[in-house]
């Protein structure tokens, strides 16, 4: 078995914060409940707004500035990690991951030894 990390990506300005009772909280439970043998972990993240990023400046020092890594429509939303025997095994569970627009992403976890 491998683990691969599905990465959702989403324009931020169609998205509303997960909140108890919103129906794309119930789709996510429902993903979850179907694919619960294969998640072995995810959540949502807070808007790219929150982010701060840290960069080196080169000098052997660092910059550190208010705002996303990379500015762009679509932003990572959220993530699952999930456990698959192949590519195709995980490729169908994150074609189940609840979207409207956006997208996902797969890559395999490497294993570092």
């Amino acid at each position: 078995m491998s683990q691969y990390l599905v990465l959702i990506y989403q324009d931020e300005r169609q998205v509303t914060e997960p909140a108890p009772g919103n129906p794309t909280m119930a789709s996510h439970q429902r993903f979850m409940q179907a694919n619960e043998s294969a998640l072995r972990g995810g959540n949502a993240l807070a808007h790219s707004h929150s982010a701060t990023s840290i960069r080196p400046d080169g000098a052997g020092g660092f910059t550190v500035t208010d705002g996303p890594f990379a500015e762009t429509k679509e932003q990572l939303g959220g993530y699952y990690l999930i456990e698959a025997d192949d590519l195709d095994a995980a490729l169908e569970v994150a074609k189940q991951v609840p979207m409207a627009e956006g997208g996902v992403e797969v890559r395999p976890l490497l294993v570092l030894s």
